[in-house]
């Protein structure tokens, strides 16, 4: 089973928590911005397909967002998982 992740990096205020939580896909940059490692633009947002195996880092680092900009849809049922 695949997921799409949707980060709106508008949104980010760099507080840190995703990287903190998953940094093999977070990064905080000179910015201020985290940025997802891997993943496309696509109409202001970034878009990363995973699989089940980083699923639960990745609502770990989802959770973890005190602006909620991060988001995780079941490419299969086209389901909100967070």
């Amino acid at each position: 089973m695949t997921y799409l992740v949707q980060y709106n990096k508008k949104g980010c205020i760099g507080a840190g928590a995703c990287v903190a939580m998953n940094p093999e896909r977070w990064e905080l940059l000179q910015t201020g911005k985290a940025e997802l490692k891997g993943s496309k633009e696509k109409d202001g947002m970034f878009e990363l397909e995973i699989g089940e195996e980083e699923l639960e880092k990745m609502k770990a680092a989802a959770g973890g967002c005190p602006k909620e900009v991060i988001h995780i849809i079941n490419q299969e049922t086209k389901e909100k998982v967070f």
